[in-house]
């Protein structure tokens, strides 16, 4: 496979390893791993496919520069550098959309994007022979980080953040997005072919990010990206063809037990209604039901779940009993595993058991815990003998 260019794909804190692990899956090279990001080696294909099959990214950027600056000027220089013409048609609209600045001398976000859209502009002016630029055409936005005075240009391929799949037009107080309940699920030993249930579903998000695995479903195949109007970079034929190999891979027939439980009924409508839009809603259960009426008669399931953290004050002092009454539901589960991300404190103390491993991760500017207690591993299936004649 041809390296082609570097391309960078922003992530949840903590989550790194997880993408890198989807990134290797699909056949790529990892370039290097950074704080909350992955970069991989690829080409306008692999944009495509990072966007479409991407299940734990929050969007794909073309790396177009990486370069020291430590005043405006050598900022100034080092992106008029950048070869912009080969990105950007002499009608595109660019701009800098987002600049993020850590121990770094240069940290003003605004005086960044002017002076590396001023920049850009005077690379162009040479390169098109032109004083003036329509900027009517396909939008190309820069997404720009400086850490320790280097300076990283990213190209947005992406557009609206890849958790937005699609489905979720409704959503419950305090939900998790779909990106990191997807990468909270991969970093558990569940299968499709496991039980999984959440007590606390919300806006389903969890189980709803199950089904799809479940059934082999991309998370952006129904969705746009912005690099799909690129007709100067991307051929207009790789995105269908490639939703299309993607669709080929599904499976929505696929038998699951994926069940969701909220005590808040119109909640359980909405769980349903983003289930529909996201088609899959023949593979989950979602009922009205409160935590007291957890059971489940089979074992080795899998309890994945966002309970609530208590975040007003008046909801602080239900929190001992909901997490206790949590403990007691799961020791009531035989030889099942539990994994519970929640920016509780005293999670452990009151479900009455301390986790076998404990990551923190925040959840949006939330720092949370996702405490994973691991129960015993299902016995091992037996081969099925040839049928005799």
């Amino acid at each position: 496979m041809k390296r082609g260019f570097e391309i960078i794909v922003p992530c949840h804190f903590g989550l790194e390893a997880v993408l890198k692990k989807e990134i290797v899956d699909l056949g790529y090279d990892i370039s290097r791993v950074e704080d909350g990001r992955v970069i991989f080696w690829g080409d306008e294909d692999a944009v495509c496919r990072a966007n479409i099959f991407l299940r734990t990214a929050e969007r794909v950027l073309i790396c177009a520069g990486s370069f020291h600056a430590e005043t405006f000027d050598e900022l100034f220089e080092h992106t008029k550098a950048i070869r912009w013409e080969e990105w950007i048609p002499e009608d595109g609209r660019f701009w800098v959309a987002k600049a993020s600045s850590v121990k770094s001398k240069l940290f003003s976000p605004s005086d960044i994007q002017r002076i590396m859209k001023k920049a850009m502009v005077e690379r162009m002016k040479t390169a098109y022979g032109t004083s003036v630029f329509p900027e009517t055409g396909s939008p190309y936005p820069l997404r720009v980080f400086l850490h320790k005075d280097q300076v990283t240009v990213g190209i947005d391929t992406t557009g609206e953040s890849l958790h937005k799949r699609g489905y979720r037009t409704m959503v419950s107080k305090a939900p998790i997005s779909e990106t990191l309940a997807a990468a909270l699920i991969l970093l558990t030993p569940w299968q499709g072919d496991r039980i999984l249930v959440d007590p606390f579903c919300g806006s389903g998000t969890f189980p709803i990010e199950a089904a799809l695995m479940a059934a082999h479903v991309a998370p952006g195949v129904e969705r746009p990206f912005l690099a799909e109007a690129w007709r100067n970079r991307i051929p207009e034929t790789y995105w269908p063809e490639i939703r299309e190999e993607a669709r080929e891979m599904e499976d929505r027939s696929v038998e699951t037990d994926i069940q969701g439980y909220d005590i808040d009924g119109e909640v359980v409508k909405v769980a349903r209604a983003n289930a529909e839009r996201a088609g899959v809603e023949k593979l989950i259960h979602f009922q009205q039901r409160p935590l007291s009426a957890l059971s489940h008669p089979k074992k080795y399931g899998f309890l994945i779940t966002n309970p609530p953290y208590g975040e007003r004050m008046e909801e602080k002092e239900h929190l001992p009993a909901l997490y206790q009454e949590l403990g007691e539901r799961f020791r009531n589960l035989d030889s099942w595993s539990a994994y519970v991300i929640t920016a509780y404190e005293d999670a452990e103390r009151y479900i009455g058991r301390k986790a076998d491993r404990n990551r923190k991760i925040y959840n949006g500017m939330i720092k949370t815990y996702f405490y994973q207690f691991i129960g015993p591993k299902p016995p091992a299936r037996k081969p099925r003998l040839p049928e005799q004649d």
